[in-house]
């Protein structure tokens, strides 16, 4: 039975298990810190993400959201929430739209791992491209502002943010190929023929250099909270795959949702596949493309096929890494589980514009 994801997604739930946290020893932590804490304080868990555990604290006075690495057995370099704080930081001195930057702890005895806090946004999240409920209209302006903000982020100068050091940005997909097929061996469940080939076909076939700027990572609609009625952001969410690296790979990996296969139970990432672009008001992929190539001066154009055969791969790792975490128990979300389906068909997809790309 297929799940509705704004319902699955949106919103908040009770704490509960592993992914508990004790309120009275984190307000009373709080409150030593900021001036402004207010107790008492009401903690529960957002039904929405799949890496790292997100709340919504609230007080009689102010709202703030905790992310936090999840508990137990994790990967290398996996769940950085002190690079996400870090990332945050300096694009939001910089009036990029993002939640203001509270505290960073790394003291474990707090909230079970280490957390940073930030601002609550009011807004709007939407879980699925097509954005169902809006018109025309709202779709066409939601669909500019966020190639307008993901132009803009790749139009920051690291160095100039005080970035410099925020990864090594050079041979980006090269080594992002190298740390996925990685993390996929570590998360493996099962033989996917595709996956094999990629891994083998993806290091001799990377896309030229390009040069070196902050890349989300993970770059999609669900990610950004919107206006409360209007279509424009007032934040981007979820930098924890966020680093120096090749701005292409960060804009073909938002164009992704152009080719999504899609979830029978809707447990994955959403689709535009099977939709009716034109009369929703959404421009196609080339038409989207154009308007980044405008903003930026970075054309894609030439080497897309390669950054979507890459990027189909690298999602398909991620969620097998998902599933891994289902494997070892310490998955964080209830759909979790639904995500083993998924990763052949990704790799499937990957393998078709590797083809694209001359692969044979």
């Amino acid at each position: 039975m297929p799940i509705d994801r704004q319902a699955a997604f949106s919103g908040t739930k009770e704490l509960a298990g592993g992914l508990a946290i004790d309120v009275a020893r984190l307000e009373a932590f709080l409150a030593a810190r900021l001036f402004e804490f207010a107790p008492p304080l009401t903690v529960r868990q957002f039904k929405g993400g799949q890496s790292n555990p997100t709340y919504l604290l609230e007080t009689p006075a102010r709202r703030y959201v905790l992310r936090r690495k999840p508990p137990g057995k994790l990967l290398p370099s996996a769940h950085a929430v002190d690079r996400e704080f870090r990332v945050i930081s300096a694009l939001h001195a910089q009036g990029f739209p993002v939640a203001a930057p509270v505290l960073y702890c790394d003291d474990a005895a707090i909230a079970g791992t280490a957390f940073y806090l930030m601002d609550h946004v009011e807004g709007r999240v939407i879980w699925e491209p097509h954005m169902p409920s809006a018109d025309p209209a709202e779709r066409a302006a939601v669909y500019d502002a966020m190639n307008a903000t993901l132009a803009r982020l790749h139009s920051f100068d690291p160095a100039a943010l005080g970035l410099s050091d925020f990864g090594r940005g050079d041979n980006y997909v090269a080594r992002q190929v190298e740390r996925w097929s990685k993390q996929y061996r570590a998360s493996e469940t099962e033989k996917i023929a595709e996956m094999e080939r990629l891994t083998a076909w993806l290091p001799a076939h990377l896309p030229p250099p390009a040069p070196v700027r902050i890349v989300h990572g993970d770059y999609r609609l669900d990610n950004i909270i919107l206006a409360p009625r209007e279509p424009t952001i007032r934040g981007v969410l979820d930098w924890e795959l966020s680093t120096l690296g090749d701005p292409l790979a960060d804009l073909a990996y938002h164009l992704m949702q152009w080719h999504m296969p899609p979830s029978e139970t809707g447990a994955g990432v959403g689709t535009l596949v099977g939709h009716d672009l034109a009369r929703l008001g959404i421009p196609t992929r080339a038409a989207y493309v154009d308007a980044y190539v405008a903003r930026t001066g970075l054309d894609p154009r030439p080497h897309l096929a390669v950054y979507l055969a890459y990027n189909f791969f690298r999602l398909a790792a991620i969620l097998q890494g998902i599933v891994g975490r289902v494997r070892d128990g310490t998955a964080t979300s209830e759909t979790a589980a639904a995500m083993a389906p998924l990763v052949r068909p990704l790799a499937v997809e990957a393998w078709e514009f590797a083809r694209e790309a001359g692969a044979r």
